[in-house]
């Protein structure tokens, strides 16, 4: 750079004062400024689910945000900054209409392209989220059933071994999550004050409670432990591993087919909870401490499923 400057200044002005430029220019590092280059796509993409993982999302949710913003990107053949509100809107549209997805699907997808975009528009990556003018898609509230007294006798009486009823009675007094379930140690149960401290979404803590009834099936299962595992609920055959979510979730199915109760799933034992206290006055905002909830507007959806209050006080005030 600087011989070609020298070159360029002799020209103009002559050898004579050549070497007099050459010793002044000789003190000092010049250089041809670049612009620098932008970051890829890739790059962009693999920056926003590190800050994601920083932020304590689940492995679960963070490979559900990779593959989501990975396929839109594969398909949209634009740089993130050459993405426009209408490439964002055909998108959206041409994936229901080639996948034949619910409201429901494409409001979630809705949701992660709207926290891609708005956290590049925070980070100054681009000047304006093309999400903003993407509102909420509507979609049609399902009325999600609970389990009946009835039920849940029928799947106690059928759960055989002591490990899954103390499973059943767990989910059905405590209202964890199932992945809550499969984490918590043994040393995390509190059976005196019939308590526990599970850990729950964005690696918080939270204490949950127990009735005497489960106490006592937990006491039972984990008198017949033999093994080493500080998990409180473990496999049959040796090694005796920790439960998996998936190993749970199919317990718990069996059960429910065993006693002819229809679609039994864990989170169903959690909605059953949450649904009673609502009905039996307890306040919303214990209920969403309870479940775990970080926005009330969560807790706020389990109001909505049992319509047997409804129909009692329409009888009782209407007629």
């Amino acid at each position: 750079m600087q011989a070609e400057l020298l070159t360029q200044i002799t020209a103009l002005v002559g050898s004579q004062f050549a070497d007099s430029i050459s010793n002044i220019l000789s003190n000092y590092d010049i250089t041809r400024k670049t612009a620098p280059i932008p970051p890829t796509n890739t790059q962009l993409l693999n920056l926003f689910l590190s800050a994601k993982t920083i932020e304590g999302k689940s492995p679960k949710t963070m490979m559900y945000y990779k593959n989501t913003l990975t396929r839109l990107l594969t398909t949209t053949k634009k740089t993130i900054k050459q993405t426009t509100t209408n490439d964002l809107r055909n998108y959206l549209s041409e994936f229901q209409n080639t996948h034949g997805v619910s409201n429901v699907t494409i409001d979630n997808i809705r949701r992660i392209l709207s926290s891609f975009f708005s956290w590049l528009e925070d980070e100054d990556f681009i000047i304006k989220s093309p999400m903003r003018r993407i509102h909420k898609v509507k979609t049609i509230k399902v009325v999600n059933k609970t389990l009946s007294d009835e039920d849940l006798e029928k799947i106690r009486e059928t759960a055989s071994s002591y490990r899954d009823r103390a499973i059943v009675e767990f989910l059905a007094s405590t209202g964890v999550r199932v992945g809550e379930i499969v984490n918590l140690d043994i040393n995390a149960i509190r059976l005196a004050e019939r308590s526990a401290i599970v850990l729950g979404k964005g690696n918080s803590e939270r204490e949950v409670y127990f009735d005497a009834r489960t106490k006592i099936h937990l006491e039972r299962y984990l008198k017949t432990r033999t093994d080493k595992n500080e998990a409180l609920f473990v496999s049959h055959k040796r090694p005796n591993n920790r439960l998996t979510i998936g190993t749970i979730e199919s317990i718990v199915k069996k059960i429910g087919e065993k006693s002819l109760v229809n679609h039994v799933h864990p989170h169903k034992f959690r909605r059953t909870l949450a649904t009673r206290a609502i009905d039996k006055g307890m306040p919303i905002e214990q209920v969403q401490k309870l479940l775990g909830h970080v926005r009330i507007d969560t807790t706020m959806n389990y109001a909505m499923v049992n319509q047997t209050n409804v129909k009692i006080s329409h009888r009782k005030y209407i007629g």
